[in-house]
């Protein structure tokens, strides 16, 4: 990994912490998933795992660890791992895909998310239902993060590549 793949990395994490902290107040929405939607599409899904990693660990240094951590990094590194690997396929991806693509997330997050008390409860139908509603506010969340900050970062990820490799 180049120092300026690692340099990007650090700035979406940063985006997302501050985010995530900044959105705390309201139930299940923070521009992570979006932020790492967007690293996988350009960074690919080793950095996407990266971001889902750091940003787990590092935003929850302020809210709080506990079991449910583990869970984050798995839902939110499936999310990154599978945005990479769409990021790898030789069409350019329309806003429109990817918008239903982060609504999608927001619902296999919070599926991923439920097993947690699966592992510690050994149910998991209810609290997967009770959760629906908060699954349903992350995934319009993820769009609207989606359509307002997908086309600024696209745009400096496009232009930053312009100017790396053309002078």
């Amino acid at each position: 990994m180049t120092t300026y793949k690692i340099t990007l990395l650090a700035l979406l994490a940063a985006m997302a912490v501050v985010g995530r902290f900044t959105f705390s107040f309201l139930p299940n929405l923070q521009p992570v998933t979006a932020l790492i939607i967007i690293c996988g599409l350009f960074l690919g899904p080793v950095a996407a795992i990266f971001l889902a990693v750091l940003t787990t660990f590092l935003s929850n240094m302020l809210l709080g660890m506990g079991i449910w951590s583990i869970w984050q990094v798995i839902s939110w590194g499936l999310i990154g791992l599978i945005s990479g690997l769409l990021g790898k396929l030789p069409i350019r991806i329309p806003i429109y895909l990817i918008v239903i693509f982060s609504i999608f997330s927001g619902y296999l997050y919070g599926f991923v998310i439920s097993l947690t008390s699966y592992q510690i409860t050994g149910k998991f139908l209810p609290y997967y239902l009770a959760g629906l509603p908060f699954d349903t506010y992350h995934a319009v969340g993820n769009a609207v993060f989606i359509i307002l900050i997908y086309p600024i970062i696209s745009h400096f990820f496009t232009r930053s590549r312009i100017n790396k490799f053309h002078g």
